[in-house]
């Protein structure tokens, strides 16, 4: 227990003192059914870099994703076989090489009980936090991620429906929907190759798939070198508020 408070605590230091934003592709994943172990840490680290995207900034002040390089340390902890806590820090490194704090994120994940031969799984994860204008109009911002998915053989399916809103901030809007899925093939039991979409739909209010929201397509590998964890991707943007082209890289550090 005291150190799930110190956890919860050196978290509460990450948010609370920052004013800020929330939208930034500071994650691309699918959720799927991982959890840490109760009493357990975690730690991903979330990398990103646009090589071709938008050089024009959307808003006064926004930072375009033209070759900008993200990274976003994000700690977790295992409350109970079913819950798990995350936080993260989200950093950049703009197209002209300055370094930027740009806010940071609370997460619950909750993955429903299962049985070890259950080929389907599902759950939620609900995040809140705050980030830099560079990066958001809006002070403070939400978001419930539903997690579903069936794996049947080397073959594994997941689809992640998302609906963001403002918590608060200048810049009214609608709360928005977005469909994110996953298709891999295990080639081995450490080792699989796949394909992530992420799909905009728009406000909740009038789904809609078009090119005006961003629509996004990553080749990915899932793998595993020296106990570390990786999800590396090269993804397509197909709509005009679309990035061109990104690289990613989730590594997860083993933690003892």
């Amino acid at each position: 227990m005291q150190t799930l408070l110190k956890c919860i605590g050196i978290i509460a230091l990450w948010v609370l003192p920052l004013p800020q934003a929330f939208a930034a592709t500071e994650e691309i994943q699918v959720y799927m059914d991982e959890m840490d172990k109760p009493g357990e840490f975690g730690l991903d680290v979330h990398n990103n870099y646009v090589f071709s995207g938008n050089a024009v900034p959307s808003y006064p002040g926004a930072q375009p994703p033209y070759h900008v390089y993200r990274m976003t340390p994000e700690l977790s902890y295992g409350l109970t076989d079913n819950l798990e806590l995350g936080a993260y820090m989200l950093s950049s490194l703009d197209a002209n090489r300055t370094a930027n704090l740009d806010g940071a994120k609370l997460r619950l994940k909750f993955i429903a009980p299962k049985t070890e031969d259950q080929a389907y799984f599902w759950g939620a994860n609900f995040e809140i936090g705050s980030l830099a204008n560079r990066v958001s109009q809006n002070p403070t911002g939400a978001e419930l991620k539903g997690i579903y998915g069936y794996r049947n053989g080397p073959w594994t399916f997941a689809v992640n429906p998302n609906i963001d809103w403002v918590v608060s901030g200048p810049a009214a809007m609608p709360a928005t929907f977005e469909l994110d899925t996953k298709v891999a093939y295990a080639i081995r039991q450490d080792y699989s190759l796949g394909f992530e979409s992420y799909n905009g739909m728009g406000s909740v209010n009038g789904l809609v798939f078009s090119n005006q929201q961003i629509q996004e397509l990553f080749a990915v590998v899932d793998t595993a070198v020296g106990g570390w964890d990786l999800n590396v991707g090269i993804g397509r943007g197909f709509s005009t508020f679309s990035d061109k082209w990104v690289a990613k890289a989730i590594i997860g550090v083993p933690f003892r």
